[in-house]
């Protein structure tokens, strides 16, 4: 069985800082040196910005806006790339007998709305938990349709269907055995549409327009 031990050292960090901490204070980082510089500064996570990578960091090499057109493998590469930097930083400050700084930051990266449906939320997952992220967050918009939080027009799934998606992403960090801290978030304040009707449980949020 392999042991991604950088992703679980990571995820037992985050769930210690979440139940410890009044709130954890981060940025998101494009760059390896940016994630060192994040930790010598002293900040206590890194976040990987969906929004960051369609815009300058995506393996296309292109320059999106915030709508989920770049390679879905692109944030599980800058988490890899991230991390790869932190561990260098690491082995350098204990070669040097310094101990004072904590390289090895918990990530949380950002999975969108799981480019698909729950078997992309899975394999998604877990590109990310062997990236070493520790972890990872979702929203419930429509996959397909995906914009930023900002514009208007969003499209939501059924509550069910999120369900589905993050139950997947469970999956994937069970067979991998690692303890990721998954987040779930909702654009249900600004969104005007539903994809359908499907789920009873959203009927009293329909107007019938």
């Amino acid at each position: 069985r392999i042991e991604y031990s950088i992703a679980k050292l990571a995820s037992h960090k985050l769930w210690n800082l979440l139940n410890t901490e009044p709130y954890i204070a981060t940025f998101g980082a494009l760059t390896g040196s940016q994630a060192v510089e994040m930790a010598k500064a002293g900040l206590k996570a890194i976040y990987v910005s969906g929004w960051q990578v369609a815009a300058d960091n995506n393996l296309s090499n292109q320059t999106y806006p915030d709508l989920s057109l770049y390679p879905s493998n692109s944030v599980p590469n800058l988490v890899k790339r991230l991390n790869n930097a932190l561990l260098r930083a690491d082995q350098i400050s204990w070669s040097e007998g310094k101990h004072d700084i904590d390289y090895l930051l918990p990530i949380v990266a950002d999975a969108e709305a799981g480019f698909g449906g729950p078997i992309h939320a899975f394999e998604l997952t877990k590109a990310l938990i062997e990236a070493g992220a520790a972890g990872v967050h979702f929203e419930d918009q429509l996959a397909a349709e995906k914009k930023c939080g900002h514009l208007g027009g969003k499209v939501l799934i059924p509550i069910s269907a999120f369900i589905r998606v993050l139950n997947a992403a469970r999956l994937a960090s069970d067979v991998l055995g690692v303890p990721t801290i998954l987040i779930a978030r909702t654009d249900a304040l600004n969104a005007k549409y539903l994809s359908n009707d499907v789920d009873e449980t959203d009927n009293q949020f329909l107007t019938g327009k």
